[in-house]
């Protein structure tokens, strides 16, 4: 199963710590067909613009020129490769910042190489139920909910036209709530289906992005209308 998640993906990791990076590349070399190395933010952008990647890892504070900057610059040219950014720092605001220029998940440094597999394998099985479902014919590609707009082909959402900002996991817990309206989920349930893991004591990650989110759709996030709280439950779309 783990051999069928990760056959023939390409993975770059840009990072300056040379131990973590070759023990990065010794463990995920027994399971992606490709795994290739950048020891600062320069080259790592270079390389993350120049290849085919299916996920890049990518260490928050790098010579030349940082993580968070590197990902933006990523994100800026509508790239959605997932990016698992990696962090010696554990305040809340690094790894809001991290969330918000367009990361998809983020370690803390130091952390276990089965943690980051698992993280990497998460990542991968979200891509490839997304990539089931288009194939399948099965994802919508335009959504509409009164005044909200949302496009799943452009990764887009407006509101009465306004183009909105969302980070891209932003993007997919909204597609995910406005793909089965009227469902309640619970928070364990969102991190399965939306983050790909559901780890007990994760369950704050779901709070905090549905919180951004209601600030950036909704007319009043204190009465929301698209995503609504099920007290005692979790989360519905729509009334």
């Amino acid at each position: 199963m783990v051999w069928q998640i990760m056959s023939g993906k390409s993975v770059l990791v840009v990072e300056d710590e040379h131990d973590i990076a070759q023990l990065l590349k010794l463990h995920l070399s027994e399971l992606c067909e490709k795994v290739e190395l950048a020891d600062n933010g320069r080259d790592g952008l270079e390389l993350a613009n120049s290849g085919q990647w299916d996920l890049i890892i990518l260490d928050l504070r790098l010579p030349g020129m940082d993580g968070l900057e590197i990902c933006r610059r990523i994100r800026e040219n509508m790239v959605y490769t997932p990016i698992l950014m990696l962090t010696a720092k554990s305040t809340e605001l690094d790894r809001v910042l991290g969330l918000e220029i367009g990361a998809d998940d983020y370690l803390t440094k130091p952390f276990s190489i089965q943690e980051l597999i698992a993280r990497v394998k998460a990542i991968f099985r979200r891509c490839a139920a997304i990539q089931r479902d288009s194939e399948a014919g099965n994802a919508k590609r335009l959504l509409e909910y009164g005044a909200l707009r949302i496009d799943s082909d452009k990764r887009k959402v407006s509101i009465n036209s306004d183009d909105i900002e969302l980070t891209a996991r932003e993007f997919d817990l909204l597609y995910h709530f406005a793909s089965h309206p009227g469902i309640v989920y619970t928070r364990a349930q969102l991190l399965d289906k939306v983050w790909g893991y559901g780890h007990e004591g994760y369950e704050h990650t779901v709070n905090s992005h549905i919180n951004r989110l209601r600030s950036k759709i909704e007319t009043n996030p204190s009465q929301p209308e698209y995503i609504v709280t099920v007290w005692g439950v979790g989360y519905r779309f729509g009334q």
